[in-house]
């Protein structure tokens, strides 16, 4: 089966963030951490990135990413190799059309493929570090130095999500050194299954966010919406209240919505379509900020559903850093403890979400808000929460040893 190195062009400099850099130097070298992800390395920046972006800064890192079947038979497995900040490489296997929809065929050509490259690149001493269950059927008969299921949402309750999840979520449980999650409520519901897990929460930049609280160049597609704006950035799928954004948008013209982030899993025909609801499409990480600095207050409008059972919004803090005012739907994970610190007002109805931004207009002027916030901010950054997890990582390794 052939190797082959489709290397494209490392990313502009401005196309992901800078200030990941200063992580905290290690005293001794970690293992080289094998990540397998079901989300796209350049899709939108979020915990992954933010974590395995400081482990490059340290030693090598691989992002597996799901393969990429082609439309015909005429391709032979083989790797595709982009190298993306701090030396970090993405791995894409590429497979033949006719291995879609055979997934034992398609996760022992990946474990084939990868087996090779891990040999031609002298991968021997290595940590697996996973984001989805399902990838373990290309990597169980590997034998890392550790395993570590990073659990940062309920994949199942998410649509469209495979059959098999559950259960391979439970032989992952049995494979793992550590289970990490990404908030306090998916903490409580993995504690059970594993006796070793942690959360660790939705984290910030604060540099990166903390730009909005000064003057910026105004986008262009955003500088000729009016004042005042009520603004949401994230991916825009079934976790989306569309119907609460709808009625917030009629019961209030005076306001605009501005909407940034890719549309997935839904039906573009089913989002609003008011006058005062401004959909940006999606928007590097590095340009948020500027945003951000434009918008008078920031929104989670979250619907109350399986998918958002378990999660814990990163963008609450980042709004929180940029100086935003914040109103939220009742996630768990938002009302503690942000709602129950009144950081983040909380609202469950169009009627009382409409209230809220109607508080949360003048918040900015409210000096108490603002220094109650800073103080909890400084408790939190990615920095902290990647040392903290690279300290359990080497507690296991000496144990180990």
């Amino acid at each position: 089966m052939p190797l082959s190195s489709t290397a494209e062009s490392p990313v502009r400099a401005s196309d992901h963030p800078q200030s990941a850099a200063p992580a905290t130097p290690v005293p001794t070298a970690l293992p080289d951490v094998i990540c397998f992800a079901h989300l796209h390395w350049d899709f939108v920046w979020q915990r992954p990135q933010h974590l395995m972006s400081r482990f490059a800064q340290q030693g090598r890192v691989f992002y597996v990413e799901e393969p990429f079947f082609h439309a015909d038979d005429l391709v032979e497995p083989h790797m595709e190799v982009k190298e993306r900040q701090h030396g970090l490489k993405v791995l894409v296997v590429h497979l033949p059309n006719c291995l879609r929809g055979q997934e034992d065929a398609t996760d022992q050509a990946q474990y084939e493929v990868l087996s090779q490259y891990f040999q031609e690149q002298g991968i021997s001493n290595y940590l697996f570090w996973y984001y989805t269950p399902m990838a373990l059927g290309k990597s169980r008969h590997f034998t890392p130095r550790l395993t570590i299921y990073d659990c940062m949402d309920e994949l199942a309750a998410f649509k469209f999500a495979p059959p098999a999840l559950r259960e391979r979520e439970q032989e992952l449980f049995r494979k793992a050194d550590y289970v990490f999650t990404g908030g306090h409520t998916l903490y409580e519901a993995k504690r059970q299954q594993h006796p070793d897990a942690h959360p660790f929460p939705s984290s910030i930049d604060k540099a990166h966010f903390g730009q909005a609280r000064q003057p910026m160049p105004e986008p262009q597609d955003q500088a000729g919406i009016a004042h005042p704006r009520v603004g949401f950035f994230g991916v825009i799928d079934e976790r989306l209240d569309i119907d609460l954004l709808g009625q917030l948008a009629e019961a209030h013209p005076e306001w605009q919505f501005v909407i940034i982030g890719p549309v997935v899993k839904i039906d573009h025909a089913l989002l609003p379509r008011h006058q005062n609801i401004h959909y940006l499409g999606s928007k590097d990480y590095q340009e948020l900020p500027a945003y951000l600095q434009g918008w008078d207050v920031a929104t989670l409008l979250f619907a109350d559903n399986e998918s958002t059972k378990f999660i814990s919004p990163t963008k609450t803090p980042e709004y929180l850093a940029a100086g935003r005012p914040v109103v939220s739907t009742p996630i768990r994970d938002v009302v503690r403890p942000y709602g129950e610190l009144n950081l983040v007002q909380i609202a469950a109805t169009a009627a009382e979400f409409g209230k809220a931004i109607e508080t949360a207009l003048t918040q900015t002027q409210d000096t108490d808000w603002r220094r109650r916030t800073d103080e909890y901010l400084a408790t939190i950054s990615w920095d902290q929460t990647w040392e903290q997890m690279v300290a359990l990582l080497r507690r296991k390794l000496a144990a180990t040893a």
